[in-house]
């Protein structure tokens, strides 16, 4: 079964999302570029990176790769095309994140801005055990009206594959998730949009604690099975 990402076209998400009505294409830019200068990174990962909105805020300086991931191998086109001062940096990896996330490599900083929605908590679990990175850094999308996630827009039939796939976000249910893959919460911001929906952005750094106690633990467990 395919994927109702594959099937909606980057204009139609982009002039829905770039809507005074809704304000996320704006709003996620504006973010980026924090979640771009943040932490001491030189490699960066992009999970659901659709058209590269944000992608003009990293700098040759401080990067030398940043990967964008996406399902949606028209989106990579367009990304790839939109910004060719970034080659020999960005790398563009065509993945479904449910079912090929072993195929993603390691970063230091890996960025999910409004696709755990789409993959869940488990899926995006995966993912960051599989990348290893020292930080995380999300958006999710806060709704006032759970059985209206879609902001109103003459573009909302584009979505209605997506209730196929979503999945209702909470913060402390995230940070929960990502406690148990062995990061800690350091950084929690809300921006409002303007039809009462709201983005959090949510930082994670890795626990070196949590994750060299979990080693220690399995060979104990190991040592006391041999």
């Amino acid at each position: 079964m395919s994927n109702p990402w594959e099937e909606i076209s980057l204009d139609d998400y982009e002039k829905h999302m770039n809507l005074d009505s809704v304000r996320q294409l704006q709003a996620m830019n504006s973010i980026m570029q924090k979640q771009f200068s943040a932490y001491p990174a030189e490699t960066a990962m992009v999970l659901g990176i659709a058209g590269g909105n944000g992608l003009e805020h990293v700098s040759p300086d401080k990067f030398r790769r940043v990967y964008g991931v996406d399902i949606n191998a028209d989106y990579l086109h367009a990304v790839s095309e939109r910004y060719p001062e970034l080659s020999g940096i960005l790398e563009c990896l065509h993945t479904d994140l449910v079912n090929e996330a072993e195929k993603l490599p390691k970063t230091q900083l890996l960025i999910a801005n409004l696709l755990i929605e789409y993959i869940g908590y488990g899926a995006f679990q995966k993912a960051v055990l599989q990348t290893a990175p020292q930080y995380v850094s999300c958006v999710i999308q806060i709704n006032t009206d759970e059985n209206q996630w879609v902001s109103e827009s003459p573009y909302l039939q584009t979505f209605d594959k997506l209730d196929e796939v979503h999945h209702q976000m909470e913060e402390a249910a995230l940070t929960a998730a990502m406690n148990e893959t062995g990061y800690t919460l350091i950084l929690q911001e809300s921006c409002p949009l303007p039809n009462g929906k709201a983005l959090v952005r949510l930082d994670y750094r890795k626990t070196e604690v949590i994750q060299w106690n979990m080693s220690k633990s399995k060979m104990i467990k190991n040592e006391k099975g041999s």
